[in-house]
């Protein structure tokens, strides 16, 4: 149970982080001028958290038999 308990922070954590990263790429891209090469690594960085909160996801649903 503490670990489920650990994994769901930790989920948490990580969407507000993907959220956040939205944000920022979204302001970045409607300004007119921004660095393209920063905006592909926070695209990268958030498609890694999205990556990492499926597999959390995946651990805390109980595997169901159909």
């Amino acid at each position: 149970m503490i670990d489920q308990d650990i994994l769901r922070e930790k989920l948490q954590a990580l969407k507000i982080e993907h959220r956040d990263l939205d944000e920022i790429i979204q302001r970045l891209s409607d300004g007119s001028a921004f660095d393209q090469l920063q905006l592909q690594r926070l695209k990268k960085r958030k498609l890694l958290l999205r990556d990492h909160i499926l597999r959390i996801e995946s651990e805390l649903l109980p595997d169901i038999i159909a």
